[in-house]
């Protein structure tokens, strides 16, 4: 896991950073979760999750009216969310006083979950943009990068645990993960979840942006041994998986994302808008505020001017369908463009460096927002399924 996982998070580190001096190594015990600090969301809060989020329509004339979304009051579910990479912190691993990036990750790819659950999502110690950097300067071997990715993992394990003591109270959940968030999430179900009496209550496992594998042809197997794939409505105890790229610039050659080394393996893809297979309009929601990210240019949503609302729903402006090729697997997105309507003809999403997309990454940006409202009505489906068979 350490090896895959440097390979892929470590292209992070050509992102241009102020000159910053390395801190101490971070002490080895774990955060306080009894503590509500060390947690960027937690339910009835008025934090990153809990605030409501501005949202408008972007159709193809224009803009619809601005609307709020708002988290549930009694929601039946919980969801657990470890964010991405995504800290300048110095030093390997980040400090437990979140900024504006941990902050700005949460409310872009989770808070709009708390429309159908309970939010939870620990401030962990995760391993830094600049440690990245210096690996790559100095050329470290990946394993000196695992007690960095160890002390990480630590932290949300332990987040974990005092969740399910403290709060679960036999609720049903949903994780959710995104890069560097994924890699620990995977960690914890093989570790802490599969197998266990505590899967029976699992909606499911959202392991978006980083490689997932299956044996080719099938739907379990590979990365954990009996949790297996979604791939229909209602369908509970499984993962939702997939890396983005761009329907006409699939995985090259070397990519970080969409391809493995193992034979007779695949890189696992479930489209959220259409588990059973095929080609599909997406929900998306985009983040249409100052971009925190290396994508390498600004996007004019609209002809009718500039966007009326922080986050902008789309639907149908992208479509979707899984690509399986041998040990090639990814989400083949497609921008229905039509020059005749206002809305953009392109979408955000590349890893870029000096504004030359990274092509081994597709859209991995975006990958949790090209398909969130696809998302978070699959939890909602999953959680009506859960309660009908919990009243039998």
């Amino acid at each position: 896991m350490i090896r895959a996982a440097f390979a892929t998070l470590l292209a992070f580190a050509a992102a241009p950073l102020a000159a910053q001096t390395p801190a101490p190594a971070a002490p080895s015990a774990v955060p306080d979760y009894r503590q509500d600090s060390a947690w960027l969301c937690l339910p009835g809060r008025a934090d990153a999750c809990g605030r409501p989020l501005p949202t408008a329509d972007l159709n193809p004339d224009g803009y619809g009216p601005v609307t709020e979304s708002r988290p549930a009051a009694d929601p039946p579910v919980d969801c657990f969310y470890v964010y991405p990479t995504i800290s300048r912190d110095p030093g390997p691993n980040s400090d437990l006083s979140p900024g504006i990036e941990e902050n700005a990750a949460a409310a872009v790819q989770f808070a709009r979950f708390s429309t159908v659950c309970r939010t939870f999502a620990p401030v962990y110690r995760q391993l830094t943009i600049p440690r990245l950097q210096q690996a790559l300067a100095a050329g470290l071997a990946e394993e000196q990068l695992a007690p960095d990715f160890d002390l990480a993992y630590r932290d949300v394990a332990a987040a974990w645990r005092h969740y399910l003591e403290h709060h679960n109270r036999g609720r049903p959940f949903v994780l959710i993960g995104h890069s560097q968030g994924t890699i620990h999430l995977t960690r914890l179900v093989a570790g802490e979840i599969e197998g266990r009496p505590v899967a029976a209550r699992m909606l499911s496992a959202l392991l978006i942006g980083y490689n997932f594998e299956v044996p080719q042809g099938r739907d379990i197997g590979g990365t954990f041994l009996s949790t297996p794939l979604c791939t229909r409505a209602g369908q509970t105890g499984c993962v939702v998986t997939y890396v983005s790229f761009r329907a006409g610039s699939p995985p090259p050659e070397g990519a970080l994302f969409g391809r493995v080394a193992t034979p007779g393996r695949t890189v696992a893809c479930t489209n959220p808008a259409t588990l059973a297979g095929g080609d599909a309009p997406l929900e998306s929601y985009w983040f249409a505020g100052p971009s925190l990210t290396s994508s390498p240019s600004a996007i004019t949503w609209s002809a009718a001017g500039p966007p009326p609302a922080l986050f902008l729903r789309t639907r149908g402006l992208v479509s979707a369908r899984c690509v399986n090729d041998g040990q090639v697997g990814y989400l083949a997105v497609t921008v229905n463009a039509d020059p005749a309507d206002a809305r953009t003809d392109r979408i955000p999403g590349d890893v870029a460096i000096a504004g030359v997309p990274l092509p081994g990454w597709g859209i991995h940006l975006v990958d949790m927002n090209i398909a969130q409202g696809d998302l978070f009505r699959l939890v909602q489906t999953q959680a009506e399924a859960y309660a009908r068979r919990s009243r039998r």
